[in-house]
């Protein structure tokens, strides 16, 4: 499946002021509009046109869409998504998000642009509140059952308003049935509704825990205990109440118990802001570190802790935890990880994969922790559950010290893009774990980027082709730069380790090239068991007039064979109902 190589470096978190462009021109929102103000004309978007393919990946629409102008529009966003403002209608109203007055369109025209980020609307279809909370602030998420909170769930929340967290909850329906359904307390089923306050009060000489709750729809209120009306307000004094800001309004907001709250809610979800997203004198900021990175096949996509044999070839990250939390004999912090661009890539037949990761205590060496350390240590942490969700998060509270945070699919072998994030009361440092060869490696790569140079024992050849070259960038080189990353190139390096000594191997003259005879098996260790028909092909491309194979083109001929392996396995899977594809033969 189609993924991107990204470079596992800490970076800091996004900035709203540094979003990057997406548009295919490479041309800037203020860039395109002043070329079509002064061409006279209004903008149409080439990469994500009029047309049903922007609706719908897997199907044809069921009634003909009217892709209509509005009179305004206007949009930003973290990341550059530039669109033009024709949308889907049919018998002149529009088909998906649409507002109350039929003049204003700035949720259709937002929704477009998000649904052009994921490729189609339909690569919408089963987002979550807290993916969508997400992606509009860069913040991270946190999903609580109320039923299984843990015992300082109440400080939780207050913690989280305190730094101006958006926090949802809601109550869970058993059917399409009781979706919007009321219950006989005034609360509504399937219905997202913001925690707004969290307050202690002072009622017949005890302190009463409140939380506030608001309704979107700005009425239909909680009649029970604390209610706007209730006789509980009447024994509470009237500076109280006014810095409670309670006042008996059908307004949609209402005060609860918060015992009461636990029994009658089922879901809470907070998304916690990151510190560009919050104003100067908002308290109790976050800390965040973030790492990008990858899991490769036959690199660095170990699968999870079942398969020890290859668990520890999964990314390493290492968390120095320095400080307590105030008051406290631990350190809190909230391990967030996502996989990355996985809507997009419906459409080539790509599903969410299973993840989850594991914390272990540092054992205070250097470099890539080997099977061995696994083998004899457990975790001291873990996600709760492998999930074929977007993102895996959780809260810890561990002591200070070093540890191991390893990332991880269900299942190895299994390719996606990866974002950690780790969100911490106090300062953090993270460092991703690279072996001593990793770090000559990183050494030497800074030392020559922008030269491509090879050479081995035994090897007949003395520098890498042109044409290798640009193959090596067109396999590696997927965000389309035309150079390759540090990241992408260590990928590489291991790759080529690989066919060097598989090269060696069926090398078995040692005359530093290859005869045509060995190929075959050359082939088969390298992953690849082809027909007669392919295989006399590749013969006739990449052989000399004396049957010989050299090492240039014997890596040409893999790079190709990689390649196509990737398009052809995206295919089946995209077209796994009629797609028989075999290039095996015995």
């Amino acid at each position: 499946m189609p993924y991107l190589h990204q470079d596992s470096k800490p970076r800091p978190a996004a900035h709203p002021g540094g979003a990057r462009g997406t548009h295919s021109s490479g041309k800037g929102y203020e860039q395109l509009k002043q070329e079509c103000l002064r061409r006279g004309v209004l903008f149409e978007d080439p990469d994500f046109p009029a047309c049903n393919s922007s609706l719908f990946f897997s199907e044809n629409p069921a009634i003909p869409f009217v892709w209509k102008r509005p009179g305004f529009w206007q949009h930003n966003e973290w990341l550059d998504v530039v669109i033009d403002d024709r949308l889907p209608t049919f018998k002149g109203r529009l088909v998906f998000l649409h507002s109350a007055e039929l003049n204003e369109f700035w949720s259709a025209l937002l929704e477009k642009a998000y649904a052009k980020l994921n490729g189609s609307y339909e690569s919408l279809k089963g987002g979550s509140t807290i993916e969508a909370m997400e992606d509009f602030t860069g913040g991270i998420g946190e999903t609580y059952d109320v039923k299984e909170a843990p015992d300082n769930f109440y400080e939780i929340l207050g913690k989280a308003l305190k730094r101006c967290s958006m926090v949802g909850c809601s109550i869970d329906t058993s059917s399409a049935a009781e979706s919007e359904a009321r219950t006989p307390f005034g609360l509504v089923k399937g219905h997202a509704y913001s925690v707004t306050g969290i307050e202690e009060v002072s009622y017949r000489g005890q302190q009463v825990q409140l939380i506030r709750i608001r309704n979107p729809w700005g009425q239909v209120e909680w009649n029970g205990p604390w209610s706007d009306n209730s006789a509980e307000w009447r024994l509470v004094s009237p500076s109280e109440q006014r810095r409670l800001s309670q006042a008996a309004q059908d307004d949609g907001e209402f005060w609860m118990k918060f015992e009461d709250f636990k029994v009658h809610f089922d879901k809470v979800e907070i998304c916690n802001l990151t510190p560009d997203a919050l104003e100067d004198s908002t308290a109790h900021k976050w800390e965040v570190a973030i790492h990008q990175g990858s899991w490769v096949r036959g690199a660095t996509a170990g699968g999870c802790r079942n398969f020890l044999d290859t668990f520890w070839t999964n990314p390493q990250i290492k968390l120095h935890l320095t400080e307590k939390d105030d008051g406290q004999d631990g350190c809190t912090f909230i391990a967030a990880l996502m996989q990355k661009g996985r809507r997009k890539l419906k459409k080539l037949g790509a599903e969410m994969l299973t993840i989850g990761y594991s914390i272990y205590e540092s054992p205070g060496t250097d470099g890539h922790l080997g099977k061995d350390f696994f083998r004899y240590h457990a975790s001291k942490a873990r996600s709760k559950t492998y999930i074929n969700l977007r993102e895996v998060s959780h809260r810890f509270k561990l002591p200070p010290g070093d540890y191991i945070l390893i990332p991880t699919t269900f299942e190895p072998h299994q390719e996606a893009d990866f974002c950690l994030r780790i969100f911490s009361e106090k300062k953090a440092i993270t460092d991703p774990q690279e072996t001593e060869e990793e770090k000559q490696f990183r050494a030497l790569f800074e030392q020559i980027s922008g030269k491509v140079s090879a050479s081995a024992k035994n090897i007949k050849f003395k520098n890498l082709s042109l044409i290798s070259c640009r193959n090596i960038i067109s396999l590696m080189d997927t965000n389309g730069y035309g150079k390759l990353e540090f990241s992408e190139f260590k990928v590489f390096w291991e790759k080529l380790k690989k066919w060097i000594s598989i090269f060696l191997q069926f090398d078995f003259d040692k005359s530093g090239s290859m005869s045509s005879y060995e190929l075959r098996g050359a082939l088969k260790a390298a992953g690849y068991q082809l027909n007669n028909y392919l295989l006399q092909l590749i013969v006739l491309r990449y052989s000399d007039e004396q049957f010989q194979i050299e090492f240039d083109d014997f890596l040409n001929c893999l790079i190709r064979l990689e390649n196509a392996s990737r398009v052809f396995q995206a295919l089946s899977v995209k077209n796994k109902d009629f797609i028989n594809l075999n290039i095996g033969e015995v």
